[in-house]
């Protein structure tokens, strides 16, 4: 079983409000990219990462790379396209030509344990398809659809506009998604080829497997393991590389 990953390093990180796209802010004294790529190469099964990132920052990469290397793993770049989904597409086509499962993960969650990876991977070479999840904690709401995009004060840093509930919903049996979501490598290349064909966009890569009717396996995550999104995130994940770092 040879397994590789693709990093998805290519957007913008526009809801995070900064000049620098995401994958290259600093983070407790280092890119976040670096913080993301060191988790994935503890990971021993993983021999290969291919990091998807825009063409315009490519040279910046390259530079991030030899100066906080070295790296167990072989690394190599590959330029994204506009939109996600695109980018994971362009990333599959640079596996290693001998590569059986790839494990697609977000530059932007830096958490991630070599033991939540391995656990993907041997499930998604059982199954076909394995996404890391952890079960919904809190209670569920279903609001009304707003137009208006009017901050709820203008003291307040909150962007959405004030929401009716309509409903609560059940939070048993939902799980919330994160990365890496796992593949065989056959099976994820043919739904985004299909996607491609079609034109039909989904937010995540197992939601193309479940689209043309595949089965996906959950695998339990951990709640460390979050995308850093927004202000307070990027607050968080300082917080907690900063402690990790005076532990050592």
């Amino acid at each position: 079983m040879h397994a590789n990953a693709v990093i998805v390093a290519a957007g913008k990180g526009e809801r995070l409000g900064t000049r620098v796209p995401k994958p290259f802010l600093p983070v407790a004294e280092l890119p976040l990219l670096v913080h993301t790529l060191r988790s994935l190469d503890r990971a021993r099964l993983l021999s290969s990462l291919v990091v998807v990132v825009a063409p315009e920052r490519e040279a910046l990469c390259r530079e991030l790379l030899n100066a906080h290397g070295p790296f167990r793993s072989a690394i190599r770049l590959t330029h994204g396209g506009p939109q996600r989904q695109d980018s994971v597409r362009l990333g599959l086509a640079a596996l290693d030509a001998e590569c059986d499962i790839v494990v697609i993960h977000d530059a932007a969650r830096p958490f991630i344990s070599p033991d939540v990876i391995h656990a993907s991977i041997r499930v998604a070479s059982q199954a076909g398809a394995a996404l890391v999840a952890v079960p919904a904690a809190d209670t569920l709401k279903r609001v009304e659809q707003v137009d208006d995009e009017t901050p709820l004060s203008t003291e307040s840093s909150l962007i959405s506009p004030v929401r009716t509930v309509v409903e609560t919903l059940s939070r048993q049996d939902v799980w919330l998604a994160q990365t890496p979501q796992t593949f065989r490598v056959p099976l994820i290349r043919a739904a985004h080829q299909r996607a491609l064909d079609e034109a039909i966009q989904v937010t995540d890569d197992a939601a193309l497997i479940e689209k043309f009717g595949g089965t996906v396996q959950i695998v339990p995550g951990e709640r460390r393991n979050f995308k850093i999104t927004t202000p307070d995130d990027l607050r968080m994940a300082e917080a907690l590389l900063s402690a990790h770092a005076s532990e050592r």
